[in-house]
């Protein structure tokens, strides 16, 4: 009992480990190497958690800050901007120091036993770094990007979050399923990993070094920490100035409650004078232990009986969050399999050809004569035949199973007629920076070989800018569609969170090429060649 007395968790320890796995309920994530795709993302949760963790179950506020900074020439962040004063009018700091996720792990590697780095000076400057990072990184780089290039840059998650790598690429990255990432794998993901284990290393000798220098998030909801609702409050009549919850704080304070106070509480039981409460208006949260000078004997009392009350409600909640994002939610699949083969045969397509081939099926490079390509070669048009024997699947190899999708302009793709054609899939999202970016280079090939190329551009399911508001001044020739709610596509070409992904097929239906990851023009006019030439 002595020792579990000494070293058991405080209840805020208790309430971070709660929030830290409700943040991250979707726990089968983990598992598939999948991240979440239900209607909860859309979602911000209050603390730093990134949206890419295969558990997470909602969006995180900063990326969805820089995500509507970034879409401002299409819509206003209005959502993300209300939710973010929602959290900081609320709960201030109090976020930082009882929810955030990333608190947590900083304040679990702190306890590794090393010398510790004291607040100075030095460091108090350095708490004013994030407000920089906040203008550049969260504001101007995605405005920047967002109004002159219109593509979506998320300047912070791009280049700095620790969470996003820790996070996001390393949960997917740890799962077998996802081993064909690792070639996506650039200087890019090497210098943020770097940040990370600099950060890492950072916040075991120096208490919460993201939290106090970095992190943009906790910055923005510090400017809410003098009027939030909850936080930590002082009774300035029984203050005597003694200045112990200042030394005795882990943050760069300059007195309990400004702009850097995590509203951790733990000057509560420091306070000689009992002058300090952690209150939600005129409920008292969190108190001396044996209560508050002036208040009612029972206080408390009652004060444990409504946390067990608290507590007995959390636990609900938590079951059924866990309950629900793994396995009850429509959008949790039970497993991922290769989309059914049809009852009947594969389709067969019967196409006429304008121009003769060479003898591996090629075009013969838009030659008219038919005497130079095939002597033997009728003049008329000729009809050839391009049925498959390869059986369904998305693996190379395999031929699609067959699908129809209705286009933005009120066609429809149907992958049956495209046989005799060269056909190219590009899975893409509007926030997906990779995917904006290569769209181009689609378009720029669909023009090159239109009449022998059967290409369309599916956005996920998940949205957050209208794709067709979006591509309304974009002068790309290829056909877009959107995907169903239920991510037919998806499931029939084995399509992940990751994106931007490309599918090749030869002109029998087959596949020849299935990856995640951007292609360069290079890419598409090699695996162009590749499947003309069966």
């Amino acid at each position: 009992m002595n020792w579990w007395q000494a070293h058991r968790p405080t209840t805020r320890r208790l309430i971070q480990l709660y929030s830290a796995l409700l943040h991250n309920a979707h726990i089968r994530g983990f598992i598939d190497g999948e991240i979440y795709q239900g209607k909860a993302k859309y979602a911000c949760v209050p603390g730093f958690n990134c949206y890419s963790c295969p558990g997470a179950i909602g969006a995180c506020p900063l990326g969805s800050i820089q995500n509507a900074l970034a879409s401002t020439g299409h819509r206003a962040g209005w959502y993300v901007l209300g939710i973010i004063m929602l959290f900081g009018v609320i709960l201030g700091r109090t976020i930082c120091g009882w929810l955030c996720p990333l608190g947590l792990i900083q304040e679990l590697l702190h306890k590794i036993p090393t010398p510790k780095l004291q607040k100075s000076r030095i460091t108090r400057v350095l708490s004013w770094l994030k407000y920089v990072i906040i203008a550049v990184f969260v504001v101007a780089i995605p405005l920047w990007y967002g109004l002159k290039h219109d593509i979506p840059v998320p300047g912070f998650c791009k280049y700095i979050c620790p969470a996003g790598t820790f996070e996001g690429a390393m949960g997917l990255l740890s799962n077998p399923g996802n081993s064909d990432l690792f070639s996506m794998l650039g200087i890019l993901f090497t210098r943020k990993f770097t940040i990370m284990l600099v950060i890492g290393l950072a916040c075991i000798f120096c208490y919460r070094s993201f939290c106090r220098f970095l992190c943009p998030l906790g910055a923005i909801y510090g400017l809410f920490n003098r009027f939030s609702l909850v936080g930590v409050k002082v009774d300035t009549v029984r203050c005597n100035q003694c200045g112990a919850c200042v030394r005795n704080c882990g943050m760069d304070i300059r007195h309990v409650g400004d702009h850097e106070c995590i509203n951790c509480a733990r000057c509560i039981d420091g306070c000689s004078q009992k002058a300090i409460s952690l209150r939600a208006g005129n409920i008292t949260l969190k108190a001396p232990e044996d209560g508050l000078p002036g208040e009612a004997e029972d206080a408390p009392a009652k004060r444990k009986k409504a946390s067990r009350i608290a507590w007995g409600i959390a636990l609900a909640v938590l079951c059924f969050a866990l309950l629900w994002f793994n396995f009850l939610d429509p959008a949790v699949k039970a497993e991922k399999k290769p989309a059914p083969a049809p009852e009947s045969s594969a389709p067969t397509a019967t196409v006429e050809e304008e121009t003769p081939t060479d003898d591996t099926g090629a075009p013969s490079d838009g030659q008219t004569d038919s005497e130079e390509s095939n002597p033997t070669a009728d003049s008329s048009t000729a009809e050839q035949s391009f049925e498959s024997s390869a059986p369904i699947g998305y693996d190379v190899g395999q031929q699609l199973q067959d699908f129809t999708l209705t286009c933005f302009d009120g066609s429809e793709f149907h992958l049956a007629d495209t046989r005799g054609k060269v056909t190219f899939i590009n899975l893409w999202a509007t926030y997906c920076t990779p995917c904006v970016q290569e769209l181009p280079h689609f378009s720029a090939l669909y023009k090159e070989h239109e009449g022998d190329i059967a290409m369309i551009a599916v956005h996920s399911s998940i949205v957050t800018d209208d794709p067709e508001e979006y591509l309304a001044n974009k002068d790309w020739a290829m056909p877009f569609a959107l995907d169903t709610d239920d991510d037919t596509l998806w499931d029939i070409v084995n399509g992940s969170t990751t994106l931007p992904q490309t599918i090749v097929l030869n002109r029998r239906g087959e596949v020849i090429y299935n990856q995640k990851g951007s292609v360069t023009p290079e890419m598409l006019a090699a695996l162009y060649e590749q499947a003309a030439a069966g």
